[in-house]
């Protein structure tokens, strides 16, 4: 899968796309600010974006929110170590799943193998059936 990072701590967005490269994923490119994940989600169109959910200025959940606002299908898996993941879930953010800092690349892989990659296009959405597995088991 092709996936954009979005983590304003350039540690941990270092050691997540490691964790990406080890479970053979690509990192189209990576972002310190929710701004600029909404910018790099129109240059790339990623399969996955995993975005942290505290960064200065606009935050994960309100770039996740933009994101899906024009692109219905993005796949967007917000991350946090300052917010439970049962509080992020009632935020109603539209993330397909939520993890809880600090992550493991087991958690990350096998969250991701459980999202089917989304269409080419999102005028291919209507034609997409989900045949993934159930993600919610992440929240």
């Amino acid at each position: 899968m092709r996936v954009l990072i979005a983590e304003d701590n350039r540690i941990v967005a270092g050691t997540l796309a490691a964790m990406l490269d080890v479970s053979n994923h690509e990192v189209v490119e990576m972002v310190a600010s929710g701004l600029e994940a909404i910018q790099a989600y129109e240059r790339h169109k990623p399969d996955v974006v995993v975005m942290d959910y505290l960064m200065d200025g606009l935050n994960g959940v309100t770039a996740c929110r933009n994101i899906l606002a024009r692109h219905p299908t993005a796949r967007i898996i917000l991350v946090s170590g300052a917010v439970d993941p049962r509080e992020l879930s009632l935020t109603h953010s539209g993330a397909c799943a939520i993890l809880q800092k600090p992550v493991t690349v087991q958690q990350l892989h096998d969250l991701l193998d459980t999202l089917v990659p989304r269409p080419p296009r999102d005028e291919d959405a209507e034609e997409y059936v989900e045949k993934s597995a159930d993600p919610s088991r992440f929240f």
